[in-house]
């Protein structure tokens, strides 16, 4: 399992929060996405061997307004 936090561009709310941590979990592989408003980034434990950095990438865009730097 692999640890790795992210910034993230976009995230204003809760609800932004919400939606990226959702977005980030309905990945296979990972375990789990834990997302910081004020520090605009989010922590990520996942399988790189199931799930790379673009998918997390893919997942965030597609999710809203988000820019999930890599």
């Amino acid at each position: 399992m692999t640890t790795k936090t992210f910034n993230v561009n976009g995230m204003k709310c809760m609800h932004c929060k919400a939606n990226v941590e959702n977005a980030i979990q309905s990945l296979d592989g990972v375990q789990c996405a834990l997302a910081d408003i004020e520090a605009k980034n989010v922590k990520v434990d996942y399988d790189e061997s199931r799930v790379k950095d673009a998918d997390l990438k893919a997942a965030v865009e597609g999710a809203g307004h988000y820019e999930l730097q890599i």
